[in-house]
């Protein structure tokens, strides 16, 4: 085989993911552009909230109202949590029933939203620091349906979840979110669902409303952060307070506001909805940028 030749076939692997990638990008130009759609992080809190009225379902409903209806919503939930990164590629997303010990009225709760694959494909694409997978098992957990279901009840816009990689440090997720934004100007909602102050191995019973004062110091000082934009401590958060080991004993329900923070552009304004503790140890805090 002649040089040049064993060359050609060396690249021709490279050349090839090459031109899957730029396919893939080019999937984007099938969604029309739209003005610049809101993110969300919602703090999700119990799943009873799926079927009871509450001050924090009120302020689901009326962001909701407030924005513009999307064409399509991208959830990063706490929920899901896996080694690597999968986007949902299912056109018909099951509902998932993730929990036990609740009412049979919130097992029988469906969120039938259509899945969107062609989205799942142009996010695929937008993603360059890792290789994103499609996942055709996965359908649409608690921390993602128990807040659309109040926010969209008739479940007639198309919904995907991404994954949160739990070997990826706090900073890969932030840059992750940031590498998402063009989503935003395809009509599309990014919304991150977990919470910010959330240990749940302490939960106080006897304040449902209210909270331990680390966790309203804790609170507190994350908001300072955010609308500093104070991303360094943001991403080693529990180097900057003993509070925060107690806020964040595991990443789960933090990452979700990490992706939301990453989507932040340059003069947006951050504001802060359902900002109130409960039994104890879990912050609702909820936030807009816009």
């Amino acid at each position: 085989m002649k040089r040049k030749d064993f060359i050609r076939l060396l690249a021709a692997p490279l050349t090839l993911k090459s031109m899957e990638l730029q396919a893939l990008s080019n999937m984007l130009h099938l969604f029309p552009d739209t003005p610049k759609i809101p993110v969300l992080f919602i703090g999700h809190g119990s799943p009873m909230n799926a079927i009871e009225e509450n001050e924090f379902v009120e302020g689901w409903k009326k962001v909701a109202q407030e924005i513009p209806k999307p064409a399509a919503i991208l959830c990063i939930s706490a929920h899901w949590e896996t080694r690597g990164t999968f986007v949902t590629g299912v056109s018909q997303p099951k509902t998932i029933h993730d929990f036990g010990g609740f009412p049979q009225a919130l097992f029988d709760v469906q969120y039938p939203a259509p899945g969107h694959p062609e989205l799942a494909q142009a996010t695929k694409a937008l993603i360059t620091t890792t290789e994103v997978e499609l996942d055709k098992i996965w359908g649409l957990d608690h921390g993602c349906w128990s807040v659309l279901v109040r926010m969209y009840p008739e479940a007639d816009i198309p919904v995907i979840q991404m994954s949160m990689d739990i070997t990826r440090p706090t900073a890969y997720h932030f840059e992750l979110g940031r590498q998402l934004n063009r989503l935003r100007r395809k009509g599309v909602l990014i919304l991150g669902s977990g919470n910010m102050v959330h240990n749940l191995r302490i939960l106080d019973w006897q304040t449902p409303d209210s909270g331990y004062d680390w966790a309203a110091e804790a609170n507190e000082i994350f908001k300072q952060k955010i609308l500093n934009e104070d991303y360094s401590s943001l991403n080693n958060i529990r180097s900057v307070s003993q509070v925060f080991r107690l806020a964040v004993p595991s990443y789960d329900h933090y990452h979700p506001m990490i992706y939301v923070l990453g989507l932040k552009e340059k003069n947006e304004h951050i504001s802060f909805f359902n900002d109130k503790l409960v039994m104890g140890s879990l912050s609702m805090t909820s936030l807009m940028i816009s």
